[in-house]
């Protein structure tokens, strides 16, 4: 099965990035003519991807006479290619940036605003429209959203009577219990390198991972007593109560889907768009598997962070208009929602997802119930992108595990550093 690989986003230093623009400033257009446009989509979102912007692109060939050229891009390619795109003057019209990568770039002049032709931005889930707006202006329109919720072992919770936990404390004590009955099993992997399982604990302690204060300064309450009960809670599923292991401190989000597919977890947080690729990867698995949405602390949910991706237009290649219609056509009607049915996320806008949380489907509707109800984003500035890129959650959660600082000591070196890097940055 082909998996989609995390990556690392590595920002252009600020003043890099200015030159960059300033020698691109009066509108080179590459290649791009108004007969054609050339869209860059990222790689390995969709398996079908190749047969889907064939539909695409004869639709839009008809309504349009423009041809379009897709290029696939990989995720780990994605910064230095755009950059040197950017250089050269040869950028594309359409790309599709992760929620993270938009601000940057928006900030920086290289992205288009859409504000004017996005027709009623609430239809779409706003955490993630929020990621693309900067002093009112839009830089990119919501495509598909995913988001973390808890996939289990629906046929071991009935072998041994347990239900969904509803708090903090029952999912503690339903992985304890499962642990002792399923001992060759790994009860709830606690993965070192994967910031957006570590997020939900802070946020549903009471913490924040950064907020802005009304004179303009950053703040991060990680090291604050809620946020350290957050972190403290989920590290120690792994110190104090064994149920992770110990080659978990270094795995990502995709380690951590292999040991669901493998069948060496029992239950772990994991992306909406696993379970097919699960059941894809180990057929077995078919109609063994549950979802439910992340416990809050005492009732209720836990936030998660809802991310995905963006569809942008770049500035000054002349075919801004026809980049504008592409996006349209990509996010609204057939091809919104068929993108979501073919890779497993969710189409980014509200009706469409409140669909999903009406179906039937027990691996979709608690995912989509999370995306609405208790779904969050990172703060959308420019500067973020260096938190992610100096892994500072991550190395804050790694140095835990590892023995190497305690909670109190390491969610202070973490608060520091965000409040650094933004503050530097703002």
């Amino acid at each position: 099965m082909a998996r989609r690989r995390a990556h690392k986003y590595v920002p252009l230093p600020a003043a890099t990035l200015a030159l960059v623009l300033a020698a691109t400033a009066c509108g080179g257009d590459g290649d791009a003519s108004a007969d054609s446009l050339q869209v860059w989509i990222m790689e390995g979102t969709n398996p079908d991807a190749t047969a889907f912007f064939d539909a695409v692109n004869d639709t839009f060939t008809g309504q349009t006479g423009i041809e379009v050229d897709v290029e696939f891009v990989p995720w780990a390619d994605a910064q230095d290619k755009i950059s040197t795109a950017i250089a050269g003057g040869t950028t594309p019209d359409v790309i599709e940036l992760g929620t993270t990568f938009t601000p940057e770039f928006a900030d920086a002049g290289a992205l288009h605003d859409l504000s004017g032709h996005i027709d009623d931005p609430s239809r779409f889930q706003q955490e993630m429209y929020e990621m693309g707006v900067i002093d009112d202006a839009a830089y990119g329109v919501p495509w598909y959203a995913s988001i973390r919720s808890i996939i289990y072992r629906k046929d071991i919770f009935d072998e041994h009577g347990q239900e969904e936990p509803r708090n903090w404390a029952e999912l503690r004590r339903t992985a304890l219990d499962l642990a002792e009955a399923e001992e060759d099993m790994i009860a709830f992997p606690v993965p070192g390198s994967a910031q957006y399982s570590v997020m939900p604990w802070i946020w549903g302690g009471g913490g924040e991972v950064a907020v802005q204060e009304d004179d303009g300064t950053w703040t991060s309450t990680i090291n604050s007593e809620e946020g350290r009960a957050g972190v403290e809670f989920f590290t120690g599923l792994a110190l104090e109560d064994g149920l992770s292991t110990t080659g978990a401190v270094n795995w990502n989000e995709i380690d951590v889907m292999e040991s669901l597919a493998d069948e060496q977890a029992i239950m772990a947080i994991s992306n909406s768009s696993n379970p097919k690729a699960i059941i894809e990867s180990n057929p077995d698995l078919e109609g063994k598997l549950g979802v439910f949405v992340l416990p809050g602390q005492e009732s209720g949910y836990t936030d998660s962070f809802a991310g995905g991706s963006l569809l942008s237009v770049f500035e000054g290649t002349g075919n801004e208009e026809a980049g504008r219609q592409y996006v349209d056509l990509l996010t609204s009607g057939e091809y919104f929602e068929r993108w979501g049915e073919e890779s497993g996320f969710f189409p980014a806008g509200v009706a469409e997802i409140e669909a999903y949380a009406d179906s039937d489907d027990p691996l979709v509707r608690p995912f989509a119930t999370q995306l609405l109800e208790a779904g969050r984003s990172t703060p959308a500035v420019p500067a973020w992108s260096r938190v992610e890129a100096e892994g500072v959650i991550v190395g804050m959660h790694q140095d835990i595990l590892n023995g190497n600082a305690t909670v109190e000591e390491a969610t202070d070196s973490a608060a520091e550093a965000i409040e650094r890097i933004l503050n530097e940055g703002s």
